[in-house]
């Protein structure tokens, strides 16, 4: 919402965090709804470039080409990349819109998640309506304390094919048996996956233990108890890495300027630009295991996705991808700059006939600027209220990229990526960090989006209980996903 000065009279500095916490909707001008995208610049018009200009920018051998660059981050650890991509699943899907139809208004673009930041990718639409993702047990004729409650796991299943005790439940045809089919799309996204379910189920023998809860009431504790602690590593340990304690507490402690309004809902400018930042930071190769070769993403074992598991080194060790007790040395993630490894400039699961553009993914988030209409990042940078100096120091960053691009109207996906270079992550000590993270712009809407879907959810930790505190033993994400972890495999 916009402040305003009237009749000479002071700005009310006290509004803009009442109006963040839903007093006042943004709906009110564009009609909004949870189950539809939306503007968070409604007021900025569109950029445009040329679709050839943008296809060559994200070329094979073009300036985004990172090739083989194994440039790393100091303090990201690589398993955040791909939390972020588990994330994105659990709050948008967009299965309707192409590059060929341009969106002018985003309302009417089904998303086909919730907008809230609800783990239904993990609990699908409960035990009631999908109870085959459930644990049915039966102790004599009555179901026992966690009949419809625990997740169901490969392990559970071992007539599975493939190594049943490390991988997802499955049917006959090798399709997990999970709440969003995305997230078996390859390995390290599947254990993910795998690792929340198991979580889950931690927390359900927990509370049993504890408390002796069973049945409906155990279930509903358990996943409300395995949701918070969820959102919370999400704010304190992937927001915190992604965008900068700074940015995180000012937004937690002074309220949103942006995303205002009491409908929670995706916008395009997060959907289509700024939440697909972590693209500059994936590696082309990763290590999943302790003393083992790094693997390529897109190779054969780490790669493929929807079969069964059947190889052990593509069972992923938390431990060596994220910050744990554990204390190892964690593969950290790549640069965040205006360069994508080579094999995502040629992904190889798109038809290799296709045309270039297409197998591009840096071409294909480019072009989706054009499809949704999107403001140029420096206008956006410029609503946030950046400094025109550093908007410079950006676009000059943007023209050795490309120079035809011009000065008015720069991809929003670009520009946050060349803002992420070279200003950086804002650090504690109050200085930026180059190339670490998200910059501020970019910082500013990926954390008062994520933020706001909290605070606007009154199931949520931070929409109804902003006084909660995790327990000790699962207060990180790497907490969370390692706790129920077995013994691995041997190799």
């Amino acid at each position: 919402m916009t402040q305003h000065e009237h009749h000479g009279m002071k700005e009310f500095e006290g509004l803009n965090p009442y109006c963040s916490m839903s007093l006042y909707g943004q709906e009110d001008l564009g009609g909004l709804r949870e189950d539809r995208f939306g503007r968070l610049f409604p007021q900025l018009n569109p950029a445009y470039t040329r679709p050839d200009i943008l296809e060559a920018i994200g070329a094979i051998d073009g300036p985004m080409d990172g090739k083989s660059s194994d440039d790393r981050t100091d303090t990201v650890p690589v398993g955040m990349v791909f939390f972020g991509q588990f994330v994105d699943h659990d709050i948008t899907l967009d299965a309707s819109t192409t590059f060929d139809n341009v969106v002018d208004d985003p309302g009417g673009v089904p998303n086909l998640r919730t907008p809230t930041l609800d783990l239904d990718c993990i609990y699908g639409l409960g035990p009631e309506a999908q109870p085959y993702l459930f644990n049915q047990e039966r102790v004599g004729n009555q179901p026992g304390p966690f009949a419809g409650v625990k997740l169901l796991v490969g392990a559970d299943n071992p007539g599975q094919s493939g190594m049943p005790e490390h991988d997802l439940l499955r049917s006959p045809n090798g399709r997990a048996i999970i709440g969003d089919p995305r997230n078996d799309e390859n390995r390290v996204i599947s254990q993910i996956q795998l690792a929340i379910i198991r979580f889950h189920n931690d927390v359900a023998e927990t509370l049993h233990a504890e408390d002796g809860l069973e049945g409906h009431d155990l279930y509903e504790e358990t996943r409300r108890l395995t949701t918070w602690h969820y959102q919370y590593a999400l704010v304190n340990d992937f927001l915190v890495a992604m965008c900068g304690l700074p940015v995180v507490e000012r937004i937690l402690g002074c309220g949103r300027q942006h995303y205002c309004g009491h409908v929670p809902f995706i916008p395009i400018e997060f959907s289509v630009a700024a939440y697909r930042f972590g693209h500059s930071m994936i590696p082309m190769e990763v290590q999943v295991r302790q003393g083992e070769p790094r693997l390529e993403l897109f190779g054969t074992i780490l790669g493929g996705g929807f079969d069964p598991l059947s190889d052990a080194r593509a069972v992923v060790d938390w431990h060596e991808l994220l910050f744990t007790p554990e204390n190892r040395q964690v593969e950290r993630a790549q640069l965040f700059d205006t360069k994508l490894a080579g094999d995502l400039l040629e992904l190889p699961f798109i038809n290799p006939t296709a045309p270039a553009a297409e197998k591009s993914l840096a071409t294909r988030n480019l072009l989706r600027g054009n499809t949704f209409l999107l403001p140029g990042g420096e206008k956006i940078a410029a609503a946030v209220g950046r400094p025109q100096k550093e908007i410079d120091k950006v676009l000059k960053k943007v023209e050795q990229v490309n120079g035809d691009l011009g000065s008015d109207g720069i991809p929003l996906w670009l520009y946050l990526l060349a803002e992420g270079e070279v200003i950086g992550r804002a650090e504690a000590n109050g200085s930026d960090k180059e190339g670490e993270a998200l910059g501020p712009v970019g910082a500013t809407i990926v954390a008062e989006v994520i933020i706001g879907l909290l605070e606007l959810d009154d199931r949520s930790y931070l929409g109804a209980n902003r006084n909660w505190a995790p327990r000790e033993e699962w207060n990180t994400l790497g907490k969370l996903v390692t706790v129920a972890q077995p013994a691995l495999p041997a190799i």
